[in-house]
C-alpha cells in the first residue's frame, strides 16, 4: 500500500508553489506582518526560493533544499534575525491565510498548521519583552 504524502495531497509541485507565493504576498501586503517583512531583504526571490525547495520535502516530496543547501538547520540559519513571538506570529498569519485559499483535507490543514506552529516557535531566538 503507498501512503499519500501530504506534498502529493495537496498538489505537489504547483500547489507548493502557490503556497509560497500566497505566504509572500500576505507578508508584503499586510500591515500586520510589516514587523516580520522588515526583517526580509527587499527582494523576496531568495526567501521565495528557499521556503519552496525547504517545504518540497518537508511535506514528502522532493528534498529540494538538503540537495542544494545541505541538512536545514532551521534555527542556526535564523539565528542571525531576531525572531520574536510577535514575528512567529506574523508569519503563522501568513501561513494560514495562504492554507485558508487551498484545498484540501481539514484534517491535513490542521495537522499542517501545527506542525509549522510548532516549527515557527522553535525558530523564536529572543526573549519575551517583560
Amino acid at each position: 500500500m503507498t501512503t499519500l504524502t501530504p506534498y502529493a495531497a495537496i498538489g505537489g509541485e504547483q500547489a507548493i508553489l502557490s503556497l509560497v507565493d500566497r505566504f509572500y504576498f500576505y507578508m508584503d501586503t499586510l500591515p500586520e506582518a510589516q514587523g516580520l517583512r522588515a526583517i526580509h531583504q527587499t527582494s523576496l526571490a531568495s526567501a521565495k526560493s528557499k521556503l519552496f525547495k525547504f517545504l518540497s520535502g518537508w511535506l514528502g516530496g522532493p528534498n529540494l533544499f538538503i540537495e542544494e543547501f545541505g541538512h536545514p538547520m532551521l534555527r542556526a540559519r535564523h539565528l542571525p534575525f531576531a525572531i520574536g513571538e510577535s514575528e512567529r506570529d506574523q508569519w503563522m498569519l501568513c501561513m494560514n491565510k495562504a492554507l485558508d485559499e487551498m484545498t484540501m483535507d481539514p484534517q491535513l490543514k490542521t495537522n499542517i498548521q501545527n506542525a509549522l506552529q510548532q516549527l515557527s516557535t522553535h525558530m523564536i531566538n529572543q526573549e519575551p519583552a517583560q
